[in-house]
């Protein structure tokens, strides 16, 4: 009986700690949106991505499939340079930008921080054996606080989830953060800039959707990546609008195979470290 007693008590102290962990993500969401959706937009101040364009120019790959691979062993000697980089953007104050600028800073802040998490665990197989995210059940590096921007500690799911895609509200988010994954739309070889971020954007959509990581049609059935299900909110309300996304990147055949159909059949990704010695 004492047993059944203590198993109940501990049971209703998860389930309140669930709820007040819930309550207090949601609130420190809606304050990140709120703080970071501020923007200048007259502002013509522009942040140095040049030493990220140089480390990314360096150290970046492309195989024959399409995929930019990072060559991890070498640019483990060039770590300090990485650490200066991201050192470099927590001193910019991001809301005195542009929203263009705002964009780059952000996809660069997390492709860098990704990089500077795979090179101190490497040599890794997937980034989502860095279980450093807090609690008991952490899966991966993303939780963990690892850069602080005007005074605020963020995570990389602070970046992505509650920063780039609810303030920008744009599906090409997607395309231009990198998870360290072969399944992951390519790293690109520079640095986004604000001045060149929509057609950055837009060749990074093209390369990934047209690559047999985003979408292959085989025998009329489409398959298409993970990414296209874990965020289907953000590609429109049904498959018709994402096949329409799909469809506005696609090229050739595969454009045309598109056009023939109404449904993607299955979703695959794989999470091998986007590594060159793989």
């Amino acid at each position: 009986m004492q047993n059944h007693r203590n198993t109940k008590a501990f049971y209703i102290f998860g389930l309140t700690m669930g709820l007040f962990l819930m309550a207090a993500t949601s609130l420190s969401a809606a304050s990140l949106k709120d703080q970071f959706a501020k923007s200048a937009p007259q502002s013509t101040q522009k942040v140095d991505h040049s030493n990220f364009s140089q480390i990314l120019g360096k150290h970046i790959v492309k195989d024959k499939t399409g995929l930019n691979r990072v060559n991890y062993q070498a640019l483990k000697s060039q770590q300090t340079k990485l650490k200066a980089y991201i050192s470099q953007l927590e001193t910019v104050k991001v809301t005195n930008l542009g929203k263009e600028e705002q964009f780059a800073f952000w996809a660069n802040l997390y492709n860098a921080v990704t990089l500077n998490v795979v090179l101190d665990a490497y040599p890794v197989k997937t980034i989502k054996d860095i279980d450093i995210s807090p609690g008991i059940f952490s899966n991966g590096p993303w939780g963990k606080k690892l850069v602080t921007i005007e005074g605020t500690q963020l995570s990389l799911d602070d970046i992505e989830h509650e920063i780039l895609r609810p303030i920008f509200k744009d599906p090409r988010v997607h395309y231009a953060v990198n998870c360290a994954s072969i399944g992951c739309p390519n790293l690109q070889n520079k640095a986004f800039t604000g001045s060149k971020l929509n057609a950055q954007l837009d060749q990074a959509a093209r390369d990934y959707v047209n690559s047999n990581r985003g979408v292959v049609v085989q025998n009329g059935r489409v398959s298409a990546s993970k990414i296209y299900s874990w965020f289907k909110k953000d590609f429109g309300p049904n498959q018709t609008t994402l096949l329409a996304h799909l469809k506005k990147y696609a090229k050739g055949p595969l454009k045309n195979q598109l056009t023939q159909t109404k449904t993607i059949n299955r979703y695959f990704y794989d999470w091998t470290l986007n590594d060159t010695a793989k």
